[in-house]
């Protein structure tokens, strides 16, 4: 028999006024305590997880707020940089050795009348070659008096040239052999900066280069150079009588 101090309890069945299933609670095993003291168990320390970094998309930049720094504003960065730096910086200057003396350093390039004649030079020689015979002679031309011929055909017939060049041009009047009286055509380098371009200027005798060779000269000296052969000679008349006189009107 219990102690008559003791309360007594009967057991009640729990009930569910709401009648609503009730989920079965998980069962946990009872926690171990270690029943020698002298015995020491290990602790174990749960890891701790690094912070993961929060990406949050690119919107668009709206007023007030920072450029961004995708790959399309560093696309658009480096296309305005390149187009910013000037052509002297964005490549060094060619230079050669100039191989006459009335041409300069730069390929393709000639002095221009008012320097030549403050150097004391007025007369431009170069080679021709006979056509028969084979037999090369040195032809000389005098500076001013070709030039002021070339310049003055030019302003008199720019309209009705348009931008070609005319038949004298391009089937020039050759020098007579004196031995064979055949056409003596003008030595022309196969190194097209060796080429004589203002003797070939003052014969007007550029006709006698090739089409690859009037493109290559074109190319250096930033002009167009597509199109016929009399468009692309026109324009080389035009180029070296330009460096001959800057201020005149040899313009297209």
């Amino acid at each position: 028999m219990p102690p008559a101090n003791v309360h007594q309890f009967t057991s009640r069945p729990i009930t569910n006024p709401w009648n609503v299933a009730t989920a079965a609670q998980p069962s946990y095993p009872p926690p171990v305590v270690p029943s020698d003291p002298r015995i020491s168990y290990p602790v174990i320390i749960a890891p701790q997880l690094a912070p993961q970094p929060v990406i949050v998309p690119a919107t668009r930049r709206g007023p007030g707020r920072p450029a961004g720094t995708g790959a399309h504003q560093m696309r658009r960065r480096s296309t305005h940089a390149a187009a910013a730096v000037p052509e002297e910086v964005a490549g060094d200057k060619e230079i050669v050795t100039a191989p006459y003396q009335w041409a300069t350093t730069s390929p393709f390039t000639v002095h221009s009348l008012s320097d030549l004649i403050s150097k004391k030079i007025n007369v431009i020689s170069g080679q021709v070659q006979c056509k028969r015979c084979e037999k090369i002679v040195t032809v000389e031309y005098n500076l001013k008096e070709k030039f002021v011929e070339i310049s003055r055909y030019i302003a008199e017939n720019k309209e009705e040239l348009r931008d070609r060049a005319p038949s004298l041009w391009m089937n020039p009047r050759l020098p007579t052999c004196e031995t064979c009286e055949t056409g003596m055509k003008p030595v022309i380098s196969q190194k097209k900066e060796d080429i004589n371009w203002l003797f070939l200027l003052l014969g007007q005798m550029l006709g006698c280069c090739t089409l690859e060779q009037l493109k290559y000269f074109c190319y250096k000296t930033q002009n167009h150079r597509t199109g016929a052969k009399d468009r692309v000679l026109y324009l080389t008349y035009l180029t070296l009588c330009n460096q001959l006189d800057p201020a005149g009107t040899f313009s297209r």
